[in-house]
C-alpha cells in the first residue's frame, strides 16, 4: 500500500501548525515548527495570500496528514459520511477517530498515529478477542481493544503509556482504558468537542461539494 515515507516535520511546516506526528518531540524545543516558521522548499519563505480554494485545500491536507491517510481513502470516507444523516464534517471526523489506529493512539498505546499503525500491523492488537492487523478498520460502540499479552513488555508501548500518565492526558471520554488488563473499550461515538484536531472540517465539506 502506498504511504508517505518522507520527514514528518516537513508536513507540519507545510501546514504552519503542529500536527503532532512525532509524539513527545512535538512538545519540546526540537519541534521543527517552532524552530523554522517558513514552509519547506526553495520558495517556502514567501508569504502569499491564499484564495478560498487554497484555504479549503490546506484544511483538507491538514486532516489527511493528521490521520496519515492518502487522498483516495480520505475521499472514500468523506463520501460515506455524506451519505449519512447529520453534519457531514462531524461524521467525517467521527469516522476518522474510530479507525483502529486512531483508537490505539487515543488509548495511549503509541506516541503517535504512525506508531499506532505499526503496533496494529505487527499483530499486537486484539479486537473483541481476535487479532486484527488492519489500521483502517472502523470500530463500533462496545468493541474492546486489547494489547496482546506477549506484547505488554514492549519498550515503545510502555514508554507511550508512561508519557500519557505523566502528561495527565488519559483516554478521551468516549473511550475507557483498564491498565490491569491492557484493554480499552469504545463507550460511545466521539462528539465534536471530544476531537482535538487543528483543522476546520466545514471547509473540507465545502471543498468536496464543489
Amino acid at each position: 500500500m502506498a504511504r508517505y515515507i518522507g520527514p514528518s516535520c516537513r508536513l507540519c511546516r507545510r501546514e504552519s501548525v503542529k500536527l503532532y506526528l512525532k509524539g513527545d518531540r512535538c512538545y519540546t524545543d526540537k519541534c521543527a515548527v517552532d524552530k523554522r516558521k517558513s514552509a519547506p522548499g526553495q520558495h517556502g519563505a514567501r508569504r502569499t495570500k491564499l484564495s478560498d480554494y487554497g484555504n479549503q485545500l490546506r484544511e483538507k491536507q491538514k486532516l489527511r496528514r493528521v490521520y496519515g491517510i492518502l487522498e483516495k481513502q480520505f475521499r472514500g470516507m468523506f463520501e460515506k459520511a455524506a451519505q449519512r444523516k447529520g453534519k457531514t464534517g462531524e461524521l467525517l471526523l467521527q469516522g476518522l477517530e474510530l479507525r483502529l489506529d486512531s483508537v490505539v493512539y487515543r488509548l495511549g498505546l503509541a506516541a503517535s498515529r504512525n506508531g499506532a499503525r505499526q503496533v496494529v500491523r505487527h499483530n499486537h492488537i486484539l479486537v473483541n478477542g481476535k487479532r486484527l492487523n488492519i489500521p483502517s478498520a472502523v470500530l463500533k460502540v462496545g468493541d474492546k481493544v486489547t494489547l496482546a499479552e506477549a506484547s505488554r513488555n514492549m519498550a515503545p508501548v510502555l514508554a507511550a503509556l508512561e508519557s500519557t500518565k505523566r502528561e495527565g492526558h488519559g483516554a478521551p471520554a468516549w473511550l475507557k482504558w483498564d491498565h490491569s488488563s491492557f484493554t480499552g473499550e469504545v463507550l460511545a461515538k466521539p462528539a465534536r468537542e471530544d476531537i482535538s484536531v487543528p483543522a476546520r472540517e466545514q471547509m473540507v465539506v465545502e471543498l468536496y461539494s464543489k
